[in-house]
């Protein structure tokens, strides 16, 4: 502990904060650690998967398919960045993790997390004007257009986790350093900081539920045009085809928000605090899992695709 006078009081800065330990019992611990090893490696597979595909197959060269690849390359480190100090924990004596490691971890969070947030919101605009404009698709989703969204949503990720990163290290912590949370995350940093934590939560309510809703209000002006242009359809195959390239979307988009807007959306009170672990254990971990499977399950082309490159990978060279 290091020592620091601050307006004639003696303090005491943490230099060390102590996640939550799921269980204190050994034989848990182990069983622990399999079933999050185990969906991490899912995880890790399954975006891949995608991802791999998504580049290689020339049949998968279109703006939706560049989404789906960047979506499950967030993933990857987005789960990464979020399990590292539970496997640690995990199999260490020493449960610590250092202060300037818990600041960068809250970065990368909340970096690929915002970043992933307006990415879905760009992948519903581009299944609104597939469908609303396909004559004119080609012309709006080139390449250019898909790059630069693409560079936009990474900025405000950046800038986002950047504005929360250097408020949490403005922040004094001196007692008690124990975090209510398997990943250094800003709400559970609050509850223990020793200065006023009012403007920071006021940004984080505000400046996080402007992002927030910003781009969940695009997703939904963009389905109800497409629905508004689904039911004029005259042809029931069309209508079919067309509800079944957005089911994946919303499933995710379902999934994501509405964990991460009970994480960060509601009263900043004690009782919802100390069951964030719970929500965040969803939208950190099983929901990059749940991606690929569910527009490898939903989606007949990536499907497809995804056979014919097994299948091209395991045939004998000639």
């Amino acid at each position: 502990m290091v020592k620091m006078e601050l307006r004639h009081f003696n303090l005491t800065m943490v230099h060390e904060f102590f996640l939550l330990n799921f269980s204190d019992l050994p034989e848990l611990q182990i069983t622990l650690f399999v079933f999050f090893l185990v969906i991490y490696i899912t995880t890790i597979l399954g975006n891949l998967s995608i991802l791999i595909i998504t580049r290689l197959n020339p049949h998968l060269q279109t703006p939706m398919y560049f989404f789906l690849g960047i979506l499950a390359f967030i993933d990857i480190f987005y789960s990464s960045a979020s399990v590292y100090n539970m496997f640690i924990s995990f199999l260490s004596v020493k449960k610590g993790i250092s202060y300037q490691g818990c600041i960068i971890q809250l970065f990368f969070v909340h970096f690929l997390g915002t970043t992933e947030c307006c990415l879905l919101a760009i992948m519903g605009y581009d299944r609104y004007v597939a469908i609303c404009n396909p004559l004119r698709y080609t012309d709006i989703m080139n390449q250019r257009f898909c790059v630069q969204m693409v560079a936009i949503v990474w900025c405000i990720g950046f800038l986002h986790s950047l504005l929360h990163t250097m408020m949490m290290s403005h922040t004094i912590f001196c007692g008690p350093n124990h975090i209510n949370h398997f990943i250094c995350d800003v709400n559970p940093m609050l509850t223990l900081s020793c200065s006023s934590t009012y403007v920071h939560e006021i940004l984080l309510f505000y400046v996080t539920g402007i992002v927030v809703l910003s781009c969940f209000t695009c997703i939904i002006v963009s389905y109800i045009l497409i629905i508004s242009t689904v039911v004029k359809m005259h042809s029931a195959k069309g209508r079919l085809k067309s509800f079944s390239t957005c089911t994946s979307h919303l499933t995710v988009v379902t999934l994501y928000y509405s964990s991460a807007g009970i994480m960060y959306m509601r009263p900043n009170s004690r009782y919802f605090l100390k069951y964030d672990w719970v929500i965040a254990v969803f939208y950190t971990t099983v929901t990059p899992m749940l991606n690929p499977v569910i527009y490898t399950l939903r989606n007949k082309q990536v499907k497809t695709a995804l056979m014919q490159t097994i299948c091209g990978k395991l045939s004998p060279q000639e």
